[in-house]
């Protein structure tokens, strides 16, 4: 099978993954392949029209991290909040897009980790820091919006 008739696969982050019914949407639409790994029992679609995989991995530090990082890459798509993560997925050409949307590239990922890297720093040192925003419906909206943009721009990228 040639890569241009092959699905792209979405990687899913999947235990605390707060756009699922967005990637089924997306993917149903898109003819992608979906592979939800994560380290506890997660529902699936009842009848999806697309190819959907359930990955169990071990409870532990990083597990399902490293199985998505040793498999993503160029042709792929990674949905994740885990900057490390997005910072290996990236290394290794994957399209990677945060649930609020936001799009993890090689120009913006130094930066996303040193913000990061900070915060923790910060935190550990005893700072208030707070968290993120609350999750919103725009930010749902603009996942939906830039997961069915990384597919189109990655099918246009296997037909030239």
């Amino acid at each position: 099978m040639s890569d241009a008739a092959a699905p792209i696969v979405v990687y899913v982050d999947a235990d605390a993954c707060p756009v699922k019914a967005e990637i089924y949407r997306v993917a149903e639409r898109r003819g992608l392949k979906v592979v939800l790994v994560a380290n506890s029992g997660l529902m699936l679609p009842r009848d999806p029209g697309f190819p959907i995989e359930r990955v169990l991995v071990p409870g532990g530090l990083n597990v399902a991290d490293d199985w998505i990082a040793e498999r993503a890459g160029a042709g792929d798509i990674v949905v994740t909040a885990d900057i490390p993560l997005a910072d290996r997925c990236v290394k290794a050409g994957a399209t990677v897009l945060a649930p609020n949307g936001r799009a993890f590239t090689t120009a913006s990922i130094g930066m996303a980790l040193a913000t990061r890297n900070l915060m923790e720093d910060l935190r550990s040192a005893g700072a208030t820091t707070g968290g993120p925003p609350p999750f919103s419906p725009k930010d749902r909206s603009a996942f939906l919006a830039a997961l069915d943009l990384a597919a189109v721009r990655i099918a246009r990228g296997r037909q030239a």
